[in-house]
């Protein structure tokens, strides 16, 4: 009989896109794999493509600030921890792999009740609430950079770096160009804002078009909802609100991507040699993880980082040749960044917290 893996995470792309990697892998090893996600999160759009059960719950969220859905959350985290309880009661699973994200909490410490091993994964260099609440709970935390165990219990940390596609990683910039509709007789630029797009990032970008044009082919990924037709026309601009098949062709043949400063982002571009600039979300807007993540690329010169209260077109221009003009001193410190064969590394720890289950 097959071994049985509960996947979770959700809330953004970022919390998913690796589940999707480790997928992939646990197919060809013919798992049986389940995803346990929120009913009407971005995860159910995401997975259900892969033709693997989706399990919808009930999920709240526990914020830092006064809020009256804080008052109803909490009756939406027992609701979803009893939906969890019955999960691991009927599927049994042999392991779960959680990346985090709230909905992940209830199906944590219902795989602990049930005595069923978990596997956290943290891709911030600092952890969020959610993972923080899933820890105790977990066999093991796989971590992308090994600045993160310094915040973590000793004795359960692995360095794994962030689960890739090997569509990423297999990415060809003609076959990018192509599906993009574009020559390649300028260099490319790519902007990208996360899985639900930056309207600030969004909006200085259209504002600094004519002149970006005169250098790039721009590739702007906005997010849902906020394409604008009136600018279809630009030659060199194309729109899309996300790219998910194809991705790692079209970043394969950017020569220059700006993105926020998520940490699977982040590790993408790192480990596709990619020179980027970083715009991370404001600490008012987070709980400044990606403030964080941003700051220590840049002082290994490995990413250069742009700050929302500072972006502006002029900022946004003078970065982007700054780091265009520079590209090549940061190839060779982008090479220094140690890849690791993520997937191979989590799907070996999953199969051995199945195996432990089982004896």
């Amino acid at each position: 009989m097959s071994k049985r893996v509960l996947f979770t995470g959700g809330g953004t792309a970022g919390h998913v896109t690796p589940n999707m990697a480790l997928i992939d892998a646990l197919k060809a090893k013919h798992w049986d794999i389940h995803y346990v996600g929120s009913a009407t999160g971005i995860e159910r759009q995401l997975i259900e493509p892969l033709n693997i059960p989706f399990h919808g719950i009930k999920t709240g969220k526990l914020r830092r600030y006064f809020s009256w859905q804080n008052f109803i959350d909490p009756a939406f985290i027992v609701w979803g921890f009893l939906q969890s309880l019955w999960l691991c009661v009927r599927l049994q699973p042999d392991v779960v792999f959680s990346k985090g994200g709230f909905v992940a909490v209830p199906l944590v410490i219902a795989a602990w009740v049930c005595r069923v091993p978990v596997i956290s994964h943290e891709s911030d260099m600092t952890p969020g609430l959610a993972n923080k609440l899933c820890f105790p709970f977990s066999r093991w935390i796989c971590v992308n950079f090994p600045q993160t165990a310094e915040h973590l219990p000793v004795g359960k940390v692995v360095v794994t770096g962030s689960p890739v596609r090997s569509s990423l990683l297999l990415g060809d910039p003609s076959r990018g160009r192509v599906e993009l509709g574009l020559t390649g007789e300028k260099p490319l630029l790519l902007v990208f804002g996360g899985s639900l797009g930056a309207n600030v990032i969004n909006r200085i970008v259209r504002q600094s078009l004519a002149a970006l044009l005169e250098q790039f082919d721009l590739v702007h990924v906005v997010g849902a909802g906020n394409l604008d037709s009136n600018l279809d026309a630009r030659l060199g601009y194309v729109q899309r609100e996300y790219i998910h098949d194809g991705f790692g062709d079209v970043l394969a043949a950017a020569d220059l991507v700006i993105s926020r400063a998520g940490a699977n982002s982040i590790y993408e571009l790192l480990i596709t040699r990619t020179p980027h600039i970083l715009v991370p979300l404001t600490a008012a807007a987070s709980r400044g993880d990606q403030l964080i993540n941003a700051k220590i690329f840049q002082q290994a010169g490995m990413s250069e980082v742009l700050l929302e209260d500072q972006l502006s077109q002029s900022a946004l221009l003078s970065s982007v040749r700054k780091v265009y003009s520079q590209r090549a001193e940061i190839a060779v410190r982008l090479a220094a960044f140690e890849v690791r064969d993520s997937v191979a590394v989590i799907t070996g720890l999953i199969g051995q917290a199945a195996g432990e289950a089982a004896s």
